[in-house]
């Protein structure tokens, strides 16, 4: 993406705030080599260069053998110059299809639904209209995004009205119900037969989220909760239900709204929970982030045969070159040949990225405050021992 300049009275404010930070914690008897440190230094001057490429503020947090170690840059709100904080907490956008599709294994592991059921048998009517057929789409395409189904944030009128500029504005307060979400998509033909190709739709998360309901008679919120965040003790990830607020603490959050183009920056740090619900919804922090991909990952929240389905993947260009996604995560090679399982989530004022080794044994979660320039790859700065390399886009 090509780096936008700010007006000059905020880079004066960052220039004159920025803070750049970074905290090692490594167990006494580990030996943090040459090579760790470097590669630490090179996360933090990626953030850096991107604070320095425009965003207000970005952090990150690594996890693995040696410990845990947290960088952060710039600054947490425009106005006042307070400093970006490690343990901020922040919209997540899409990474909460991770934990959408996570719950939906369980119940499938528990006999509660099949992956191959279709959204018919779950959600009767729901998917109708337009060749849109639910009774031809099954729960698995809908995590992984083949259902086919077009995903109701590329609506023009809908992006024009909840996202884009002063209408963002206006209506930033206003309930969207999931199933305004689903007739918006069924007012569009499908974009191809179901199983054909992987195009990412939100669409089929505002379904999974609701087979989530119909099946288990709870809310998607509770089920998230129970099953994963209660669990593995992630004190600070929420749903944010019909709240706008972020808790603290947590900075704020800046965006272009759609206008590109423009030197305007808006605070968005307020907007309606149910903005994105299953598709988007959920707030957390890096270090919540890191455990709870290390638990995924190590097996500790899947059986081997549902974490096995998650990894199954379809080739996903349209979601990150060279890249592929599973249920819920996707999968791709740094420059340097590791191969990182995760998820993106980009949503109005807020980039994160959670990156797992397979094994689960380390991990990176970041966040920008900010949602329209990304000059610099954190991920290749941290696994690929100090490299810097051009952004990656994201969802």
């Amino acid at each position: 993406m090509t780096t936008r300049q700010l007006t000059r009275t905020s880079v004066a404010g960052i220039a004159a705030a920025a803070v750049a930070v970074a905290v090692f914690t490594a167990p006494a008897q580990a030996d943090t080599s040459t090579t760790e440190r470097q590669r630490h230094q090179a996360t933090q001057r990626a953030l850096d260069a991107t604070v320095a490429a425009g965003i207000p503020g970005a952090l990150a947090r690594t996890r693995d053998a040696h410990g845990v170690w947290q960088g952060a840059s710039g600054v947490a709100d425009r106005e006042t110059g307070r400093a970006r904080g490690s343990n901020d907490r922040f919209r997540i956008a899409s990474i909460t299809k991770t934990f959408v599709a996570t719950v939906l294994l369980q119940m499938e592991a528990e006999g509660e639904l099949d992956l191959d059921d279709t959204v018919e048998r779950h959600l009767p009517g729901v998917v109708r209209g337009n060749g849109n057929d639910g009774s031809r789409i099954t729960v698995r395409q809908l995590l992984n995004h083949t259902s086919g189904l077009y995903s109701y944030s590329s609506d023009p009128e809908y992006a024009e009205k909840y996202l884009a500029g002063e209408n963002f504005l206006k209506h930033r307060y206003d309930a969207v119900s999931p199933e305004t979400k689903i007739k918006v998509a069924m007012g569009h033909r499908p974009d191809f037969a179901p199983g054909a190709r992987h195009s990412y739709s939100n669409t089929g998360y505002v379904l999974a989220g609701m087979v989530i309901e119909k099946v288990s008679g709870d809310s998607y919120e509770d089920e998230v909760r129970e099953r994963i965040i209660k669990p593995l003790k992630l004190r600070h990830t929420t749903n944010p239900g019909d709240s706008a607020q972020l808790p603290k603490p947590s900075g704020r959050a800046y965006s272009k709204l759609s206008r590109q183009n423009t030197p305007e920056i808006w605070d968005v740090t307020e907007i309606h929970g149910s903005r994105s619900w299953a598709g988007g919804d959920i707030i957390s922090t890096t270090g919540d982030l890191n455990r709870f991909f290390s638990a995924l990952m190590g097996g500790k929240l899947l059986p081997k045969k549902q974490l096995k389905a998650m990894k199954t993947t379809v080739p996903s260009p349209d979601y990150l070159p060279g890249s592929e996604y599973g249920l819920g995560v996707h999968t791709y090679r740094t420059s340097c040949g590791t191969r990182l399982w995760g998820h993106g989530g980009r949503g109005v004022g807020s980039v994160t990225e959670a990156a797992t080794t397979g094994d689960g044994r380390r991990q990176l979660s970041y966040n920008f405050n900010g949602d329209w320039a990304m000059p610099v790859s954190i991920v290749e700065a941290e696994f690929c021992d100090g490299a810097e390399a051009e952004g990656l886009p994201r969802r």
